[in-house]
């Protein structure tokens, strides 16, 4: 709910002097933010006497809670840099160069298939007319992003991409990086060679230890978590070889929480210091591919997953001060929109979303979906979020389809009804290809949403933090915040 929600003259109506503020209870406290990120938790009493009369915490509240001490310049600077991603087309091109796997994983988001299959690989054609339509982006920087399936099943495809990127962009001169989605499990010395000599980025995923890992990630004929837990360590001396800063350079990897994880929170923050990661992005199941239809199995009531997260988070925070470096990407990106004027552009987490205007995504066989989310989602049987193929799409064709510019109205935040009074407003975002396959409705409907009780029990459990105010935790989450270009991977 807002405490004043639209401008009026000085001395019109009972908050006049104060902005648009939403509120919200959190641990004890009422959060109020304003519409640009400014907050301050105050006690219930003090909410009372504000809403009682808006001068009464004048000396207590930020300055720009009141309409009298507002810069509108320098807010209009900071809107703008907190929306620069809407000054550029897409950055992140996603390349499903196949959908054969060889391992099988029982929340499985890729909908792959065996790795005897035919005709799941893209073709080299196929791969350089999606980085034709990736290059024509209006956007300086680009990300060309491998995935599967197993990417590395399909090496050739990876390699000839690569090639023809960077023989096209010798004459663009874009800020290109490459991006390589894998289980390690086919890496080998040549393919190891090959990709750190051009400057690929490696992210995989580890789901634990190892007896755990191997459940949900099975190889046939061996462990999944060793060939893994293996390569990431070699990749990683690789790098130190290099000369290359441990702290920035290091394989990334991601966990997929199941209902058995839920269990096991400081076992699995364990096994990512154990193998030297410095971030850990605790993410929970999505209903997308094969995991949709097995929800039955590895998915929980969003209530367990934020009980898991604060254990975990607070066991992410004690290794912190061991002097164990490591982060929690969703709190880290939530921190930077909080705490700074910037905003990290993760294309899930913004508004409008990322669906179309910042990322795309190029299936094996050519079609073009706003996002992996929405390919996954027709590999499933819904082809609802494609817009185009490789063979006939222009550039232009893909933002300006109306599928892209329905999913950018549905996904702002201040036309979205749940969202447009929350509190958590400035921080957030929505997804609609989520509402869409967990409720039906791209709309969605925020206060069922499982999407929304998970950012909003985050935010709760950030919010609670900031508010106590130790000065260890702040100094630790700002350094979250902080970031360090990583140039090694650019191109260009």
């Amino acid at each position: 709910m807002t405490v004043a929600t639209q401008e009026a003259p000085k001395g019109a109506g009972p908050y006049a002097s104060l902005v648009p503020l939403r509120h919200r209870r959190v641990a004890g406290r009422v959060l109020l933010t304003n519409p640009w990120g400014d907050w301050a938790a105050v006690t219930p009493e003090d909410f009372a006497r504000l809403q009682r009369d808006p001068e009464a915490l004048r000396a207590e509240l930020p300055r720009a809670f009141y309409r009298d001490t507002v810069d509108r310049e320098a807010l209009v600077a900071r809107a703008r840099e907190k929306h620069r991603f809407l000054r550029a087309g897409p950055n992140l091109h996603i390349l499903v160069v196949t959908l054969r796997c060889n391992q099988t994983c029982v929340y499985c988001h890729a909908s792959r298939a065996p790795m005897d299959r035919q005709g799941y690989d893209m073709t080299p054609e196929t791969a350089r007319r999606a980085v034709d339509l990736a290059l024509a982006s209006s956007s300086p920087g680009i990300t060309l992003e491998f995935q599967g399936g197993e990417p590395l099943a399909a090496f050739d495809v990876v390699r000839e991409a690569i090639e023809y990127a960077l023989q096209r962009n010798a004459t663009m001169g874009k800020s290109l990086g490459f991006t390589l989605v894998t289980n390690l499990s086919l890496m080998d010395d040549d393919k190891l060679d090959y990709l750190v000599s051009r400057r690929v980025q490696l992210c995989t995923s580890v789901d634990g230890p190892a007896a755990l890992h191997d459940r949900q990630r099975r190889l046939h004929g061996g462990s999944a978590h060793a060939e893994a837990a293996g390569w990431i360590r070699r990749i990683n001396a690789r790098y130190a070889e290099l000369g290359l800063d441990p702290d920035l350079y290091r394989v990334e990897a991601l966990l997929t929480t199941t209902r058995e994880a839920l269990a096991h929170p400081r076992e699995l923050v364990d096994t990512y210091a154990e193998l030297g990661c410095r971030a850990i992005y605790l993410r929970p199941v999505d209903p997308f591919g094969f995991a949709a239809r097995a929800g039955g199995r590895v998915g929980y009531p969003r209530e367990a997953f934020l009980a898991f997260y604060r254990e975990a988070l607070e066991h992410i925070l004690a290794l912190n001060r061991q002097g164990v470096p490591m982060i929690e990407r969703f709190a880290a990106i939530f921190l930077t929109k909080v705490l700074t004027d910037s905003d990290p552009n993760f294309l899930d987490l913004r508004s409008p979303c990322g669906a179309g205007i910042g990322q795309v995504a190029y299936n094996h066989d050519g079609g073009i979906y706003t996002c992996d989310e929405g390919r996954m989602l027709a590999d499933a049987g819904d082809p609802l979020f494609r817009i185009g193929h490789v063979e006939g799409s222009t550039y232009s064709s893909l933002v300006n389809h109306p599928t892209v510019r329905a999913l950018t109205v549905v996904s702002n935040l201040d036309a979205q009804p749940g969202c447009v009074d929350c509190a958590y407003r400035p921080y957030c975002g929505v997804c609609p290809v989520y509402n869409h396959a967990a409720q039906g409705d791209v709309h969605g409907r925020m206060p069922e949403s499982p999407w929304c009780a998970t950012h909003r029990g985050i935010l709760d459990l950030l919010f609670e933090k900031l508010a106590e105010g130790d000065p260890e935790t702040l100094a630790l989450f700002a350094r979250w915040t902080t970031v360090r270009p990583r140039t090694h991977y650019v191109h260009g």
